[in-house]
């Protein structure tokens, strides 16, 4: 073993602690980074975050709630609180739930307020008030293929599948399934 000046053995010991500071911070920033990229696709291909604006889904969804949707292969279900995009008609997205989807049968007793799909009464018991009104549109008979017919909860004050302005929802223009209530923190929890 060749002798080496303690000078020279204390600056490569200096050298080993600078190399081992260096890499543990690379790791760090590559951890961090790393995190930073799976978050932004994931809320980008997975979920996204959609603010609630109007009365017609309350009392399950609230003015001003931040719901949590996912899209990826999403096909809309009975039941389901769906996030319909601005490509049909609107400024913004709007929030309703799906009623009765592609080639099902749809009745609605608009003096009773009684929801039929498939001959089938909808048990509803998220509704605000009952369907009574008629927003003047076309209830269809039988849901054209690539079409969902939804309905706000808040029955009264609702803008929906109902009404000549909105009318059947193309299924293409569903953003997803609201999921959960994020915002406020006082209300968080899943949305039945």
């Amino acid at each position: 073993m060749e002798w080496e000046p303690r000078d020279s053995m204390e600056l490569n010991e200096q050298k080993k602690e600078y190399s081992a500071v260096t890499r543990n911070c690379f790791e760090w920033v590559e951890a961090v980074i790393t995190s930073i990229v799976v978050v932004v696709l994931l809320f980008t291909f997975l979920f996204r975050v959609v603010n609630v604006n109007g009365q017609s889904m309350e009392d399950t969804i609230h003015n001003e709630d931040k719901v949590l949707l996912t899209n990826l292969f999403y096909e809309p279900e009975n039941g389901d609180v769906v996030v319909i995009s601005r490509a049909q008609h609107f400024e913004e997205p709007i929030i309703k739930r799906v009623i009765a989807t592609e080639g099902q049968t749809l009745k609605i007793d608009f003096n009773t307020g009684d929801v039929y799909v498939d001959g089938v009464l909808l048990n509803e018991p998220y509704i605000k008030t009952p369907t009574t009104n008629n927003e003047g549109g076309e209830v269809p008979e039988v849901i054209p293929e690539g079409y969902v017919f939804v309905m706000g909860d808040n029955r009264g004050n609702s803008l929906d599948s109902r009404s000549e302005q909105i009318g059947l929802i193309d299924k293409r223009n569903i953003i997803g399934k609201a999921q959960y209530i994020v915002f406020p923190f006082d209300r968080i929890g899943g949305i039945g």
